[in-house]
């Protein structure tokens, strides 16, 4: 949702992707591990962007994400991801942008569920393929202090 608010107009969508395209950037939300042709997830959630939008009276999101999609299809052969056309819907819905991943974590948590679960059944622990590698010893700051 920050590219898309940064590029705020439909217009500027097209020469934005080819500006980090030049630079060998990447365009959030394309591509996936599993999903090599479209994300089905995308294909439910790029419906429901531009429905919301047209409610909510803010078409530019959808029209923004579209044009970005397209050039992304044209130019690198990637698709959106289900992150993709989250954030638009995710926004005109009136959420604010910094709980996104948090809101997509809660869809995970059922999933994350079932791992813990299978390990206490088979009684083997699952070890992730990643280290978490952000700030330590951070402080915890109660939530009616912030």
């Amino acid at each position: 949702m920050k590219m898309l608010l940064e590029i705020q107009t439909p217009a500027r969508a097209e020469p934005f992707v080819h500006n980090l395209l030049a630079q060998k950037k990447k365009v959030m939300g394309f591509g996936h591990r599993v999903y090599h042709t479209e994300d089905p997830r995308a294909t439910v959630l790029r419906k429901m962007s531009e429905e919301l939008g047209r409610r909510a009276g803010q078409t530019k999101w959808f029209e923004i994400s579209k044009r970005i999609e397209d050039t992304m299809i044209r130019e690198k052969k990637l698709n959106a991801n289900v992150d993709f056309y989250s954030a638009s819907a995710y926004y005109v819905l009136g959420m604010p942008v910094d709980l996104f991943p948090l809101i997509f974590a809660v869809s995970r948590i059922s999933g994350w569920t079932a791992h813990v679960l299978e390990q206490y059944a088979n009684n083997k622990l699952i070890r992730p393929l990643a280290d978490y590698t952000g700030p330590a010893n951070q402080k915890y700051i109660p939530i009616d202090q912030r």
